[in-house]
């Protein structure tokens, strides 16, 4: 098992090498000096583009970033995700600084005020001006700067949205605190953490202490999960944790799966075309950034359309197709699909026909459209 997670390792470092990391450095006042940055932007990124990105900040750069951007990189490649701007800070030599807080008010002070006041005033100001960052914003932690990460959360508006503690080593007060705050969030939050069966025991204790009292809070604005893995230490649930905590985050971004098609789309009250828009409405306002409708979504919302026999929630989803595929076979494909269904096989025909001109989508290639053009003049006969 402790084999299978270091392959899965260097898959994602492997993957990476198609997004390389950028090193940036930015002259901190708060910091009185250079703070080291490691970006990475997406496959595709264009500056010149109106399209924004969740924007993942890693604390512990030196080690973490690369199993945060590698997960960020696999798992956006095949759309379970989005794509993501992810930002390293490197603090191999000012970790006990950073995260220094003190030992009466157990807040971060000196160095620790510091470093927290460098996050907003200079870093993220830094990212915005530079990159097309969404509002929706991801904090990631391993250790002491898992505990760290909480900090922001006492803001009265947290600029994160999503945070991800890995083995969090809390400091004295933290797990009331946190607990308290968590209870009266009035914007939806991510919250995941982690540990493991080997963990450190001190740690370990105050996590599932932790765990206990979150998941007795009844906060619909709260959106929680704890792994506590099995085979695993303080440095390799790091690996397990990363796209179970991802997977959690972007769970309303996913594609429409079996289970959901099954207990959502068909159970909807709402025709499955209304389903579909309401879907991609929370994905903008959870994530501040609109999603161009996918294909997997696209079949669907169209056999839960057929399904139901609904031609109207089919003809709107053909609109939008057209409108947003205009040069794919896939708008020719669900435009003659429609004409089929209203008895009009001519029409069908035509734009059947019509798709032998427009570019392959995933699944809608020549040999399909010419399957359904034969099917069409077999009932014309």
């Amino acid at each position: 098992m402790k084999n299978f997670y270091l392959l899965l390792m260097t898959l994602f470092i492997g993957l990476n090498s198609y997004a390389q990391a950028i090193y940036k450095t930015i002259d901190s006042y708060k910091l009185e000096g250079e703070r080291e940055l490691k970006i990475q932007l997406p496959r595709n990124y264009n500056p010149d583009e109106k399209r924004s990105y969740p924007l993942i900040i890693v604390l512990d750069g030196d080690y973490l970033f690369e199993p945060v951007a590698g997960n960020i990189d696999y798992q956006s490649y095949w759309e379970d995700i989005p794509d993501c701007i992810v930002v390293g800070i490197n603090q191999a030599t000012t970790r006990t600084d950073d995260f220094y807080y003190d030992d009466e008010t157990n807040f971060p002070s000196h160095n620790g005020a510091a470093f927290y006041e460098f996050m907003a005033a200079e870093l993220l100001p830094f990212l915005e001006s530079n990159y097309n960052t969404s509002n929706f914003r991801i904090i990631v932690g391993h250790d002491l700067s898992a505990n760290f990460i909480n900090y922001y959360l006492f803001k009265d508006e947290p600029i994160f949205r999503a945070y991800v503690a890995l083995s969090p080593d809390f400091a004295p007060e933290m797990i009331g605190r946190l607990t308290q705050r968590l209870a009266i969030l009035q914007q939806e939050t991510f919250y995941y953490m982690a540990t493991a069966d080997a963990d450190i025991k001190s740690m370990r204790a105050s996590i599932i202490e932790n765990n206990n009292a979150i998941s007795a809070i009844e906060n619909k604005n709260l959106i929680y999960e704890f792994d506590d893995f099995e085979d695993a230490n303080h440095y390799s649930l790091v690996g397990r944790g990363i796209p179970k905590a991802l997977n959690q985050i972007f769970t309303p971004f996913k594609p429409i799966n079996a289970k959901e098609y099954k207990e959502k789309v068909l159970t909807f009250d709402g025709s499955p075309f209304e389903y579909l828009v309401k879907k991609y409405e929370a994905i903008e306002h959870f994530y501040g950034f609109e999603k161009t409708i996918i294909e997997n979504d696209i079949r669907a919302i169209a056999a839960a359309s057929n399904k139901r026999d609904d031609l109207e929630s089919l003809k709107e989803l053909s609109k939008l197709i057209n409108k947003t595929y205009s040069k794919s076979m896939l708008s020719a494909y669900y435009s003659g699909m429609c004409n089929e269904k209203e008895g009009n096989l001519k029409r069908a025909l035509q734009h059947y026909k019509s798709g032998l001109l427009l570019e392959p989508s995933q699944t809608i290639d020549k040999d399909i459209m010419l399957d359904k053009m034969y099917e069409i003049q077999d009932k014309m006969k």
